[in-house]
């Protein structure tokens, strides 16, 4: 069973920074590590998402180029380093685990694929 906390969720003004954490109970080498996010009244939607095998990543059209995933092996923690946001991207913020044989980011990234999920973190950024 894999168990995931986020945390650095925050209020900040666009513009700004914020790197959230997810502290994963196992990280295998052939699991998928994905960030979601859901605002209210919408649907939950694929941010990032890193390949453990490789450390390869993709991202969603609306964060790339602003939004960075990374690891810390040694502290079993997936980061997402989000820049430049945008009143936008105000949602909360969900962690994902799976064995993941996908070989597209589309499917790495559509959260009916994971069964492991944290309990989520609260991101607003005001205008």
């Amino acid at each position: 069973q894999v168990q995931l906390v986020e945390s650095g969720g925050n209020s900040v003004q666009a513009g700004g920074s914020l790197r959230l954490s997810c502290a994963a109970s196992i990280i295998y080498g052939r699991y998928c590590m994905a960030w979601f996010r859901q605002a209210p009244g919408k649907e939950r939607e694929g941010v990032g998402v890193m390949y453990l095998i490789d450390g390869s990543t993709g991202y969603g059209d609306s964060v790339k180029g602003r939004f960075t995933i990374s690891r810390d092996n040694a502290k079993n923690t997936l980061y997402l380093q989000m820049n430049t946001l945008k009143p936008e991207d105000t949602a909360m913020y969900y962690c994902a685990a799976e064995p993941c044989p996908w070989g597209d980011n589309v499917q790495a990234l559509a959260p009916h694929e994971y069964r492991y999920w944290g309990q989520g973190t609260q991101v607003t950024v005001a205008s």
